[in-house]
């Protein structure tokens, strides 16, 4: 902010050059002064007085002078602040695609994901602006990870309006020797998190699990204004419903009575159910677990606190990195069958817009819903049903009845429609992790 001043310049007083009464009274011998040194005097005067009569007759000459004040801090009223999400496995397919859509409404998008260098690039590719997202690591498969991210996050903001808990690892045939001859793709066996758990039970459950309880309270600061929302990815595989074709197709999720839960999930254990392992099902547990998780917080806390607990299925995303640890044949016809056979297909653009809907949009703002949709050409397609709306019961293209809807809290099924089980899944995590305790205290 400059402020202009003008100011008068400063008038010299007159100077005015008298003969002393010593000089005139001066003795005549000092009269004898060469004619050089009397004409240089008198020029020396001649210019003093000069000078002084310039000055008393110069006119006000005005002077610009410019203060630089400082500016004023932006004031809460006069600058809304950004609404801010966290979005796990942001670096590529779903989580990109919402962050990207979240970002372009204007949303603070905090891409919490294990490998920092390829989220960046993958923001930049996808033309994010870099004053709408920030990159955090987080390895949900380290829970001290889970803990910096967390720490690191509350360092820059004060709040949080939204957690999207999306990120997934996938080893469908980590159980398997090899296809046609052993050795041909062989699966590798169950993989190992940081604190010995088989991984896709440690990053796709029990590192939500811990993020979810660690920013409780940090949702709840955004809970007043009716922004804070928690969202948590099912799937169509390990099936809520019961007529999802998806969640028929074996090996069918089963995490029994959690008895690897009981032995305290470190190898040998590797399943939820105590049961030989089965990279396949093993998804298919920690996402039924998953759907548990959000019942049960929204159970426990939302009357409480007022945040929003959701779970979805956005529609069958057949081209994704979740796949990149299946057979190659199975990832190019996998997306061929859903686009001309059954109509399912959805792009990973869609899917993320229908993920920030589900952050974002009012109209999803009833905790405990499951939301569902079906393909582009489908019920909840392009143009077609949103999943808010989407609760009638009809045929899909299979002839089940009922399939690919949303589901209100009281109608989720499968053994996520189990409180009971639901109830004990956390009591049993949070007495074996006591970084669970804040949930699990709570009965």
């Amino acid at each position: 902010m400059a402020l202009n001043f003008v100011l008068p310049s400063a008038t010299a007083p007159a100077t005015a050059v008298t003969a002393s009464p010593a000089t005139s009274a001066r003795p005549a011998a000092t009269a004898t002064t060469s004619t050089s040194s009397q004409t240089a005097t008198l020029g020396a005067v001649a210019a003093v007085a000069g000078l002084a009569m310039r000055k008393r007759n110069r006119s006000k000459i005005s002077r610009n002078f410019s203060l630089q004040m400082p500016a004023l801090p932006a004031m809460p009223f006069m600058v809304p602040p950004k609404k801010t999400v966290v979005i796990t496995g942001a670096s590529s397919g779903l989580g990109l695609a919402a962050a990207k859509a979240l970002a372009e409404q204007g949303w603070q998008v905090v891409m919490a994901c294990r490998d920092f260098q390829k989220a960046e690039k993958a923001a930049k590719e996808a033309g994010m602006d870099p004053e709408n997202y920030q990159v955090m690591h987080c390895d949900l498969a380290s829970k001290q990870s889970v803990r910096n991210f967390v720490q690191t996050f509350r360092t820059q903001y004060q709040s949080l309006d939204a957690l999207v808990c999306n990120a997934a690892v996938y080893f469908p045939n980590a159980h398997k020797e090899g296809v046609f001859l052993p050795g041909l793709f062989p699966g590798g066996g169950p993989r190992w998190s940081a604190e010995g758990h088989e991984m896709s039970f440690a990053a796709n459950y029990l590192g939500h699990f811990l993020l979810c309880n660690l920013l409780l309270e940090d949702l709840k600061k955004s809970a007043p204004r009716g922004t804070a929302r928690c969202v948590i990815l099912g799937t169509v595989t390990a099936t809520v419903n019961g007529s999802e074709l998806g969640g028929m197709i074996p090996p069918l999720a089963h995490v029994g009575n959690f008895e690897g839960l009981e032995q305290g999930m470190k190898a040998p254990v590797t399943m939820l159910d105590g049961g030989a392992f089965d990279g396949a099902k093993a998804y298919k547990d920690s996402k039924v677990c998953d759907v548990m998780l959000m019942k049960e917080l929204h159970r426990r806390f939302h009357k409480e606190t007022g945040i929003v607990f959701t779970s979805l299925y956005p529609g069958c995303i057949a081209e994704t990195g979740l796949f990149r640890e299946h057979y190659p044949v199975f990832q190019n016809l996998f997306p061929a069958f859903h686009k001309t056979v059954t109509k399912a297909y959805v792009s990973q653009e869609e899917a993320g817009k229908r993920l920030a809907a589900v952050v974002a949009d009012d109209r999803y703002g009833t905790s405990g819903s499951y939301y569902s949709w079906e393909g582009e050409a489908g019920t909840g397609g392009g143009g077609g049903q949103d999943a808010v709306s989407n609760t009638d019961k009809d045929f899909d293209w299979f002839m089940n009845y009922g399939s690919f809807r949303t589901l209100s809290i009281d109608e989720i099924g499968g053994e996520a429609g189990d409180d009971q089980r639901c109830s004990g899944s956390v009591f049993l995590l949070a007495r074996w992790d006591k970084d669970g305790s804040r949930v699990g205290e709570r009965e």
